[in-house]
């Protein structure tokens, strides 16, 4: 028996099922999901309101807050309204192409947001560390240089899953893919063909991104705790400490979210698939959702120009 006799040659159509075992409630768990999207939506813009308004806020570390908003409004854009459109309207069908897109975009955002935490670590550490060079060296043609050298790293590195899966992967066991959006490795165990590659690149891919920025901020971090332990008055270590809470909280969920699904997904076969698919969900909700929140309530200078701006 030929493999097209069993198998679906290129499909031009996946069903995107949402979440396995939970269908008969995914009209109530996207309830949950569009208010997270609509405060995301609301804080991230409201943040880069701010940023854009407030001159005494274009300080690099504003600079990259605002990107973060940036890249947390577009990774949700690219993803929530098809998800919701999935739970609520019952319409699972999106074209080849399209998902690979999408794809491509979620884990592309995915890929700077991890760079711009990193950007923000570095920034805590010359300001802690280094604090008469800080504007010296994060001058805003530094800042031009990071948030290029941050997208074009995310997006070539992501790029050949693309080309992988397009031109590799032809054959597919079905087309029906068990997530509620189009993930790389939830489009990679459809096909029948060898996937080794296909896993073994984007494994490297999220080694290359996640670990070397995260080895990196802890180093930062490492650092700063070194330094700001030998001050010799409490309230410039509390002082300090208080510019790093708001991005320590910010990585450290981000991060933990993000291990959790990439290694259930490949490693964690014990874990039921709904359990999975949802942390995996709520992982693409939760940073941009607290993100603006943390900033809003962490930040000093944040917190007393959204009073001003309501105020007034």
């Amino acid at each position: 028996m030929s493999i097209s006799n069993i198998t679906v040659f290129m499909p031009s159509v996946f069903t995107l099922i949402g979440i396995p075992g939970l269908e008969s409630v995914q009209c109530w768990i996207g309830i949950p999901f569009c208010i997270m999207y609509l405060i995301a939506m609301i804080g991230n813009s409201l943040l880069l309101i701010i940023i854009k308004l407030e001159p005494s806020l274009h300080e690099p570390m504003y600079i990259f807050l605002g990107m973060l908003g940036v890249t947390d409004i577009a990774l949700l854009t690219s993803v929530v309204p098809k998800m919701l459109g999935v739970f609520w309207f019952h319409i699972p069908e999106i074209y080849f192409d399209s998902c690979l897109l999408q794809m491509w975009l979620i884990h592309t955002f995915q890929g700077i947001e991890s760079g711009i935490l990193l950007a923000m670590a570095l920034d805590r550490y010359v300001a802690i560390c280094y604090p008469l060079r800080h504007a010296a060296i994060f001058t805003p043609h530094l800042i031009s240089q990071i948030a290029s050298a941050v997208t074009l790293r995310a997006a070539i590195l992501i790029a050949p899953c693309l080309v992988l899966i397009k031109f590799r992967l032809q054959f597919y066991h079905k087309t029906v893919i068990s997530h509620s959006y189009c993930e790389h490795m939830a489009i990679v165990k459809l096909a029948a063909g060898n996937i080794r590659v296909n896993k073994i690149y984007g494994l490297f891919v999220a080694f290359n991104i996640a670990v070397f920025d995260l080895s990196f901020i802890t180093l930062s971090y490492v650092q700063i705790f070194i330094t700001v332990f030998r001050l010799p008055q409490k309230e410039a270590r509390l002082k300090a400490f208080n510019t790093c809470i708001a991005h320590i909280c910010v990585f450290l969920q981000f991060y933990f979210l993000a291990f959790f699904s990439f290694f259930a997904h490949r490693f964690g076969s014990h874990i039921p698939t709904f359990i999975h698919i949802l942390i995996s969900s709520i992982y693409l909700l939760v940073p941009p959702f607290l993100n603006p929140l943390v900033y809003g309530a962490k930040t000093k200078q944040i917190r007393m120009q959204t009073v001003k701006m309501f105020s007034s």
